[in-house]
């Protein structure tokens, strides 16, 4: 009987390619104008948009293609330092949903810098400057998918703050995601980590919100020996807490 996991992997594979000739096509009409011809405001609002979405959807492709090396065992480490994961996360983030922000984010060197730009926006860093320039020896884009999920949950959820913070304790790595929006019922803390589950009740916020990412973050820590707790009750927000041992 045929591996349908390896054909589906491989399908995602060669979407790369496609997702790039349109993600450059549509660079190239916005970007040269005095090649292809002047565009309206409606033409360049249609063109962003589609840029957006190709980003999107080239994030999730890469998203599933960790997933299936982290099922096969598959590794990658390396060294690199709290801050870089943090800024590359938020800059993931707000290139979709505010990309005047992301290139404030480019441009910092600081964490202040970076607390300033991110502020407006709702953002809350809670880094003690020690731990912020500390180096860990992780899969660093199995780390970036996990927290970018959490983050871009609670920003989905909140009511106006989102609380990030992290600290390393008995050579132990602790990530906190925290929103201050409706919270989850104890009854369906363990349901939201099953795949395509949401709190949701109809099938608009299925769309915005499945729970696909969360049910990616728990095969990741498992794989990588962390683990998710989450602290939430009804109307009192979420705070997702990753652990994992360095």
């Amino acid at each position: 009987m045929p591996d349908t996991t390896i054909k589906t992997e491989i399908l995602i594979h060669d979407l790369k390619v496609p997702i790039s000739v349109i993600d450059a096509g549509a660079k190239s009409l916005l970007n040269r104008q005095d090649s292809y011809g002047p565009l309206t405001d409606k033409q360049t609002k249609v063109l962003k948009r589609i840029i957006r979405n190709t980003l999107t959807t080239q994030r999730l492709v890469n998203d599933v293609m960790e997933l299936g090396r982290s099922r096969e065992g598959v590794m990658i480490t390396s060294d690199f330092p709290i801050s870089v994961l943090v800024t590359s996360v938020l800059m993931e983030i707000f290139d979709l949903s505010d990309p005047s922000v992301a290139e404030d984010i480019r441009k910092i060197k600081t964490y202040d810098e970076l607390e300033q730009a991110v502020q407006a926006s709702g953002a809350r860093l809670f880094f003690d400057p020690k731990v912020w320039k500390t180096m860990v020896y992780l899969d660093e884009a199995k780390v970036r998918q996990i927290l970018r999920n959490l983050v871009t949950n609670a920003f989905k959820h909140r009511s106006s703050v989102v609380k990030i913070s992290g600290s390393i304790e008995e050579n132990q790595l602790t990530l906190k995601v925290k929103d201050d929006g409706r919270g989850i019922p104890p009854a369906e803390h363990q349901k939201i980590f099953e795949t395509y589950f949401t709190t949701g009740s109809s099938i608009e916020s299925a769309i915005k919100s499945h729970g696909l990412g969360l049910a990616g973050v728990m095969v990741l820590l498992k794989d990588m020996g962390g683990t998710l707790t989450l602290n939430s009750d009804d109307r009192k927000g979420a705070e997702f807490i990753v652990k994992i041992q360095l």
